[in-house]
């Protein structure tokens, strides 16, 4: 870190340090000469002085580059913020670069795996996201033995401490273990920069970069067994990353998918660390392959064909064999499971019949029925012709379920023939010239034709019904995206861009779809509304897919629209704060302020009057009216003066430790004249608290007044204190009418005066002001119940012991 600043000073960058934790080392140390270094601020803990950074005079001082040491650091209570890494927020958000250091065992997503390593808990972490949105994240390598080196020299811990060091956290196999978690992270960070890369330039070849394995998915009962290998084969890899696919298709699909084992095969591949995807095509090889080269997956999980002898005899090659054909260079790994040959549970072709079936159907009504003839001619006297017209006619519907209309005429014709020339008298001759023979030739073709068409119009029927499952899969998988939270515009588009199987996904305003857009074959386009296109490249998508994009394109509409109105209230909401807050103050200005105001005016006018002689008595009521009157307006406007510095930011903490009996008589001194005076329980054995006593006695004068305004004269307001688990609680008690849950919150609102109908109590400020430099000062101020009516406001603060 130090290294990067003293390079950047050298070319001229505003380089500061705004904190470096040296510990005595003087190499490092000798770092230092030369940069432009922040005085730390410091905050007393335990007894004990700790340097921490001065986010006031790093935002005050505002350099190019600051360069802040130890980004899990834990800051000492009474700092603005709990952890160092949200100082280093503030300073980004304020435009000013940071360079900063952080180790591998503080990383969030790391910490119990480096306590099972190390037998050493890590009480401070910081979030991995934290330090993944950083630009550049350079990793900073060294050989354990190295290191060890270098302790021993003494480079690193005091000589007195290098023994014990090297014996137990430092060992060898510690310090390699640390050293694969961070370059495994690290390099996850670059997996992902790649990622990116890939798909910006179009890259569809595999990179075998790092292991990808991609499980396909059916639905059936053998997805469990298949999710598990591949699993195996994961974590037998560095850092391997599972994906399980599903590929939803438009053909026979519900015929062999359970929605049920899907969503439980989902949350068992989630479990192993996978992550789940589907997408759509109708050739499943070829859907399931371009996801794999989509994803850069390096090896592809199948499981063995469901399919019997027979059937893949007369089907061909399946899936499976198609997908090695196509794979490349992935690696596809065929698993056996205990559906494997017992039958398939999904169709294999888009088109009504599949080929096998069209080809095989007519061979089938010219064989059959010659196969018949000589088995009934072996057997000639043994059934009536009645019988054998039976038979032939049901050979006949046979065919016709096998192969369709063009089978069953041909069998029909076949069938019709044979009969005629073989069994009808006079045996061996044609006698079409007779009026019944021409009947059954009719009745079979007749018979053969509606059949084979109720054959048709039923599988046709089934393609519908597998087709409307199809999409309702695809889009319940959208809605599931949407319920889980991927509602955002990116996250649509890259689940429209998954699911259609496309190279991207787009949202284009109408004005910029060129003609190249509008005329690629390979590209296809869906208005979605307010004048914008979602247009998804790579394939051109059939009618039916067009009708499942229109409702995606509806969703990615009302996404953007959300996200549109979202940012519109995100510019209006402060816009529409200060307006309420001008109005308050405008309010409060015209009576609150100016009631005092005119009370003190009119008495310093008696006085100076020359008509009126007053008495020494009237003299001194009037001087004491104007006095009160001051007083009460210098007390109006310290709050409104001190509200305006805390939503700004702009309030000086002076945090140390403070004894509450300093405070009180400070405080309850700033109270009116006539306001009673509490009782007080407990002060004496008070531990002291980190506070800043001015403002601390800003909060107890505020409550108490507060308090005092509604609880009974016989009741007077009591204020005790108590310690518990390094924090003290100070508790303002009153008698008065107490306040409903639901107004809990609204009395620590600015300008809100809760119960108050005369308008005389002030501007609604003591309540928001109170909370506001409580929880400045790292505290907390509640309110609860007073046992037996009443309210009680809690103040909690870090305790200085």
């Amino acid at each position: 870190m130090l290294d990067e600043g003293r390079r950047r000073a050298a070319r001229g960058a505003d380089v500061v340090v705004g904190i470096a934790a040296c510990q005595g080392r003087p190499h490092t140390e000798a770092m230092l000469a030369g940069l432009e270094t922040l005085e730390p601020a410091r905050a007393v803990h335990d007894g004990r002085v700790h340097p921490e950074l001065d986010l006031d005079r790093a935002l005050g001082r505002a350099p190019a580059l600051i360069l802040v040491d130890d980004l899990a650091h834990t800051n000492a209570p009474g700092h603005r913020n709990a952890h160092r890494w949200q100082d280093v927020e503030e300073l980004l958000a304020a435009g000013i670069d940071v360079v900063t250091t952080v180790n591998v065992q503080h990383l969030e997503s790391l910490n119990d795996v480096v306590e099972k390593i190390t037998g050493v808990p890590q009480g401070e972490t910081v979030p991995d996201e934290v330090v993944r949105r950083a630009d550049q994240i350079e990793l900073v390598d060294m050989d354990p033995q190295e290191l060890r080196r270098r302790m021993a020299h003494g480079n690193i811990r005091p000589p007195e401490e290098v023994d014990a060091a090297l014996a137990s956290y430092f060992r060898t196999g510690n310090l390699t273990a640390l050293r694969e978690l961070a370059l495994l992270w690290v390099a996850d960070r670059v997996d992902e920069a790649l990622q990116k890369y890939r798909s910006e330039r179009g890259i569809g070849g595999v990179w075998e970069i790092r292991e990808r394995i991609v499980v396909a998915l059916t639905g059936g009962p053998e997805g469990d067994t298949l999710i598990r290998r591949a699993s195996r084969i994961a974590a037998r890899t560095a850092q391997g990353r599972l994906l399980a696919v599903h590929v939803v298709r438009s053909d026979g699909l519900a015929a062999g998918t359970s929605s049920a084992a899907l969503a439980r095969q989902r949350q068992l591949a989630e479990s192993l660390g996978g992550s789940y995807h589907t997408v759509v095509g109708d050739d499943v090889p070829t859907a399931l392959v371009e996801f794999a080269r989509a994803e850069n997956a390096t090896q592809l999980v199948l499981g063995t064909s469901r399919r019997g002898r027979l059937e893949r005899f007369l089907t061909g090659r399946g899936i499976g064999e198609t997908t090695v054909a196509l794979s490349g260079d992935i690696d596809v790994h065929t698993v056996t499971h205990e559906r494997a040959g017992h039958g398939r549970l999904l169709p294999s072709r888009r088109r009504t019949l599949p080929v096998s079936r069209r080809i095989a159907g007519p061979l089938a009504g010219l064989v059959l029925p010659v196969l018949l003839t000589l088995l009934l001619d072996h057997t000639r006297g043994v059934f009536n012709l009645t019988s054998e017209a039976l038979l032939f006619l049901a050979t006949v519907v046979g065919v016709a379920c096998l192969g369709g209309v063009v089978s069953a005429l041909v069998a029909a014709v076949t069938a019709s023939l044979l009969l005629n020339y073989c069994f009808i008298p006079p045996v061996g001759a044609f006698t079409f010239a007779d009026a019944d023979n021409m009947l059954a030739l009719g009745v079979f073709v007749l018979v053969a034709a509606v059949l084979a068409g109720a054959v048709d119009r039923s599988l046709r029927l089934s393609r519908r019904a597998a087709r409307a499952t199809a999409e309702a899969e695809t889009l319940s998988s959208l809605a599931g995206s949407v319920v889980r939270g991927d509602h955002t515009v990116p996250a649509l588009l890259a689940r429209t861009r998954e699911i259609f199987g496309a190279d991207s996904a787009e949202l284009v305003p109408a004005e910029q779809l060129t003609a190249a857009h509008a005329g690629d074959p390979a590209s296809s386009q869906v208005a979605v509304g307010d004048g914008h296109f979602l247009v998804l490249r790579g394939r051109t998508l059939p009618s039916s897919d067009r009708r499942v994009l229109a409702a995606f394109a509806a969703h990615v509409t009302a996404a953007a629209e959300h996200a549109r109105l979202a940012e519109a209230a995100a510019l209006v909401e402060p816009v529409r704060a200060a307006d309420r807050m001008r109005t308050a103050l405008l309010a409060a200005v015209s009576h609150d302020l100016r009631t005092p105001l005119a009370a003190g005016w009119a008495a310093v006018a008696s006085l100076r009057s020359t008509d009126v002689e007053f008495t020494p008595d009237e003299r001194d009521e009037l001087l004491a009216t104007a006095d009160e009157s001051m007083a009460r307006l210098a007390r109006l406007i310290e709050n409104l003066l001190d509200m305006s510095r805390l939503q700004a930011g702009a309030l000086n903490l002076s945090l140390r430790p403070t004894a509450l009996e300093e405070v009180l008589p400070a405080a309850l001194d700033a109270l009116p004249s006539d306001t009673p005076r509490p009782v007080l329980h407990g002060f004496e054995q008070a531990p002291p608290v980190f506070a800043d006593p001015p403002l601390l006695e800003r909060v107890i004068a505020n409550l108490v007044g507060n308090a005092s305004r509604y609880t009974p004269p016989t009741h007077p307001v009591l204020l005790t204190v108590s310690a518990l688990a390094g924090r003290v609680e100070l508790r303002v008690v009153d008698r008065g009418p107490g306040l409903p849950p639901s107004d809990r919150e609204r009395v620590f609102e600015p300008f809100q005066r809760l119960g108050d109908t005369d308008n005389t109590t002030g501007v609604g400020l003591g309540l928001a002001l109170a909370r506001g430099l409580t929880e400045a000062m790292s505290g907390t101020l509640t309110p609860e119940d007073t046992p037996g009516g009443g309210l009680t406001m809690v103040v909690s603060l870090p305790s200085a012991v």
